[in-house]
Order: structure tokens, then C-alpha cells, then sequence
């Protein structure tokens, strides 16, 4: 199966659980693995797992190797294929857990007891209510809305309609979306997205969309004519109307009046910016030249400490989230053990003041025995302040997509070879996206690349992400806006011919990440 780019692990047998040792490789490259049950072939887990760099792989693997994750840092060519012996084949890699010191070792026999029993528990709570409820729930939800909490079934219509319907509320949440190049605003209604014509629309509901979306501020709103987005965009129109006494309170905007359309009255459709992002006003473009990253580069990549050491790469992506990989945290979302380092270029010596994290989220359906859903967030105990040094990057909206071939760029300080340490200096490197099609053909990653994934990179090797870069951007730049299309999630080895570095494609992340943002907010309110 396929390995995670994080750092090495070294797992050490004991009678009862098995313990992390020092991985002398650089603990920020982490390759992470995310497969499902029916992907994967049945192995058995060896007593000894060393999730370091594996120094042993085939070009084309047999159903039973492993892949491992790539973690922050990408490097420049580092593997000739026309000279270097191709690798053997490697033992099977089933756990993949996240570095610790040999000092730590009782922290890791917790941490693991924890999880075990954690793990234990939610398995016998799932085959109870499996047993109990019977398998009809599951299927009575299809063509409905599922409430988490209670898995009572709702219609379609019922979403978004002002109604709470579910226990906790989530049928009213993740209401309201920005699609396309241009930031559409959209409003859910009826079951339907529907794009927000211009017509009667103001700032105060420019910033009830904002906080819908779960960003803090809102900097402003434009129009554009209708005929100049999206085909896709086009039909489904809606205006928003609410009376003045209704802007003195908070509101939402999917619960205000609003009347469906065929065509807006202004003929000019409604978008929105809430957060200023993707711009590097600290880095000047005449910089050219190796593969070390100047000051300013890339404002928005943070250096993930677990036990003060780099572990995984982040993207800032508001003053208060970041953006990583769910293997970076899975079994260890603790906030204390972590601390986060922004606007770095070279990895900072002990006592450097670091940030402290308040709460840890990771997609619930991500698996370590998996590769899709690697995705996490962390949220700041305190907002960052933007410098030009420390910037965030913008997301993609809902339904944009990136080209094929276009060029984006890794970066953080993961190791400059599989199995070598980790960089003191952030590193990065230019890569152009790869097409599903051509990352899932046979001796590629034939059916592993699922929609959740993107790959990047070179089919004939040299230039990737490696152990140590986990968590970290693909970052690619559109129309001098940066947007952050990937986070560095696994692969097979690091710069291997036909094994391009796979990261979690974002544009099928942005309902997750919304979602925990507006929870959040609503939470602080």
C-alpha cells in the first residue's frame, strides 16, 4: 500500500504495544497513506515498521508494497533514472504514526494505548448500532440529507430552508459557497445552488456571507455581468432582499427573502471577497535561481513542531486556520504537543517562540490504512498578523479547475532524498499538475488515485515532495493570485520514475473546510 510522507517512524516491539524510536531521518517529511479496506490487500503487520523513508521500493509495485507520504519539503532533481538501480521491493507498511524522540518513548506507549482502546471502543459502538439499527439506515438517506448526529433523514428541499431540522443544526450550515474563477456568491434554496444576482445587494450582507463561510472579516463586494461567468453559473439565479430593520441583527443570508430568477434584473451577478490572500509583497520576482526559497516566497507554508521538532509542513489559509494533512495528526491531536512556526526560511534553533494551537480537526473518514480524505486543520490559540513575511493563501472556489501541465510549487523542509534528513533551509520546486488519467494508469498509481487526490510532478523523476513535507502546499499561481490547489499527502518513494507525488486535491475539500470553519465561528459567537 501506499506509504505517507511524513517523517520515519521506527516502531519497537513490546508485549503489549509497540513503541516509536527515534527516526534519524528528518521528522518533517512524513508520508502519509490513506487507502480504504477494499483497496488494500490483506497483510500482516510486521513486529518492527519503520515509516522513515523506505530505502527499498520497485518502480511499479506489487499490490503488497508500500507508498509513503510526502511530507513540507520539495527538492530539485535528486534521481537519475537513466543510472540509478531501481529499488527492491518493500515489506508492507499497515500503521503510519508520527515521530518521537527515544526520550518521549512512554508519550508513544500512551498515546498508542489510547488509541488502540479509542479504536477498539468506536469499532464495537459501530457494529452495535450496525446490529441494532440494521443496514436500512444507510440506505434510507440516499437522495436525502443526513443529520450527523441523530442520522435522521431530511429532504433535499429542507436544507438551507431557515428550518433546523436536525438536532445540532447542521441542515442550516454550509449554505452559501463561492464558485468559479470570479468568486461567485452562491445561496442554497430549494435544494439548488443559485447564484446571487446583484440586484438590492450591500455590504451588510457581503459580511453575513463572509461569516457563513467562516472567515472573520469581510473586505468587499463587486458585480459582473451574468454572461461573463460560468455556463455553469448562469441559469440558477436568485436575488436576496431584506429590510433595514433586518440588517441591524445578525442574519443568514439563505434565511432572508429572496425570490428565484432566470435572469437578474441588473443583468449582474454578486462576488465577494472576505479575505485578502495570495500575494507575496515581501518577494521580488528578480530572485532567480536555485532550489533554496528566499524571504517572502512563499508567506503562507508554516513549520508543524510536534514535541519541538518539525514534523509536517501547514498553509496559512485565514489569520486563525491551518491547513495540513490528517496523517500528520491522526492518533496525536493534542493541541499542547504542537507548535507552529510562521515565516520561516531556515528551521528555528530551540527556545524560538513558536505559536500555540487551540483545537486540531481531521477529516472523520480519513484511515491510516487509507489514502483518501488526508485532510486536517488547526486552529491558532491567537490570530495571526500579516507582514508580507506571514500571508495567507487564497482557497480555490467550487467548481474551478486547474489545467493539466500548469506549473505550481512545492515547498518546506522535508529531506532532499528518500531516506535522507530533513533541510534546515526551506527548499522548493516547480511541478505541473498531472491528469487523473495519466496518474492512474498502469505502472503509475493504477487504482489508488481517487477525486479526493491531484498528483504533481515528473513521470520521468528527479523533482518532488519527500518525507518531511507532508501537510505542505502545492501552491499555484492564476491570474497573480496564489491559491492553494494541494496539500502534500503521500507517494511512492521521492522522485521515482512513474511515481509523481500525490497531494489532497482542495477543490474537493472546500464543504469540509467551510463547514469547520463556520462551525467555529458560530461557536465563538
Amino acid at each position: 500500500m501506499a506509504a505517507l510522507r511524513s517523517t520515519e517512524i521506527q516502531v519497537a516491539p513490546t508485549a503489549e504495544n509497540t513503541e516509536p524510536q527515534e527516526d534519524k531521518t528528518d521528522p518533517s517529511r512524513i508520508e502519509v497513506v490513506s487507502v480504504t479496506d477494499e483497496d488494500l490487500p490483506t497483510v500482516e503487520t510486521p513486529t518492527t515498521i519503520n515509516v522513515s523513508p523506505l530505502t527499498s521500493r520497485s518502480n511499479t509495485p506489487p499490490p503488497d508494497s508500500s507508498f509513503e507520504k510526502h511530507s513540507d519539503q520539495v527538492r530539485n532533481p535528486i534521481y537519475d533514472p537513466q543510472t540509478q538501480v531501481p529499488p527492491s521491493p518493500t515489506m508492507p507498511i499497515t500503521k503510519v504514526q508520527p515521530f518521537m524522540n527515544e526520550e518521549k518513548t512512554w508519550h508513544g506507549r500512551l498515546f498508542a494505548c489510547r488509541m488502540e482502546l479509542l479504536f477498539g471502543g468506536c469499532v464495537l459502538v459501530v457494529v452495535t448500532l450496525t446490529l441494532g439499527i440494521g443496514l436500512g439506515v444507510g440506505l434510507s438517506c440516499e437522495g436525502k440529507f443526513r443529520c450527523g448526529t441523530s442520522s435522521r433523514c431530511i429532504s433535499i428541499s429542507a436544507q438551507c430552508d431557515g428550518i433546523v431540522d436536525c438536532e445540532e443544526g447542521e441542515d442550516e450550515l454550509s449554505c452559501v459557497r463561492l464558485s468559479g474563477k470570479s468568486s461567485v456568491l452562491q445561496v442554497r434554496s430549494e435544494g439548488e445552488w443559485k447564484t446571487v444576482c446583484s440586484d438590492e445587494w450591500n455590504s451588510a450582507l457581503g459580511v453575513s456571507a463572509c461569516k457563513q463561510l467562516g472567515y472573520a472579516r469581510y473586505v468587499e463586494s463587486s458585480s459582473l455581468p451574468c454572461s461573463s461567468i460560468e455556463q455553469d453559473f448562469q441559469n440558477n439565479l436568485i436575488s436576496i432582499n431584506i429590510n433595514r430593520s433586518g440588517l441591524q441583527q445578525a442574519i443568514k443570508i439563505h434565511n432572508a427573502s429572496h425570490l428565484s430568477k432566470t435572469q437578474c434584473s441588473s443583468g449582474r451577478v454578486t462576488t465577494i471577497k472576505c479575505l485578502d490572500c495570495g500575494t507575496r509583497p515581501r518577494f521580488s520576482r528578480r530572485i532567480v535561481g536555485g532550489n533554496v526559497s528566499a524571504s517572502g516566497q512563499f508567506p503562507w507554508q508554516v513549520s508543524l513542531h510536534f514535541q519541538n521538532e518539525h514534523l509536517c509542513g501547514g498553509s496559512i489559509i485565514t489569520s486563525r486556520w491551518i491547513l495540513t494533512a490528517a496523517h500528520c495528526v491522526y492518533g496525536f491531536a493534542y493541541p499542547t504537543l504542537w507548535a507552529l512556526h510562521v515565516g520561516l526560511i531556515e528551521q528555528p534553533v530551540n527556545g524560538a517562540q513558536a505559536l500555540a494551537v487551540e483545537k486540531i480537526i481531521y477529516h472523520d473518514r480519513y484511515r491510516p490504512k487509507g489514502l483518501d480524505y488526508d485532510i486536517a486543520l488547526m486552529k491558532l490559540a491567537e490570530p495571526l498578523i500579516f507582514n508580507g513575511y506571514v500571508e495567507p493563501i487564497c482557497l480555490p472556489n467550487f467548481g474551478e479547475n486547474f489545467e493539466d501541465g500548469l506549473i505550481c510549487w512545492i515547498s518546506g523542509w522535508g529531506a532532499s532524498e528518500d531516506g535522507g534528513e530533513g533541510s534546515v533551509l526551506m527548499h522548493s520546486a516547480r511541478v505541473p499538475l498531472i491528469s487523473t488519467k495519466v496518474c492512474s494508469q498502469p505502472g503509475v498509481y493504477q487504482g489508488f488515485i481517487s477525486s479526493w487526490m491531484i498528483c504533481a510532478g515528473y513521470l520521468e523523476g528527479g523533482t518532488d515532495s519527500c518525507q518531511g513535507d507532508s501537510g505542505g502546499p502545492l501552491a499555484c499561481e492564476d491570474m497573480a493570485v496564489w491559491k492553494l490547489v494541494g496539500a502534500t499527502s503521500w507517494g511512492q518513494g521521492c522522485a521515482e520514475r512513474n511515481k509523481p507525488g500525490v497531494y489532497t486535491r482542495i477543490t474537493q475539500s472546500l464543504y469540509w473546510i467551510h463547514l469547520q470553519m463556520e462551525v467555529s465561528r458560530e461557536g465563538e459567537t
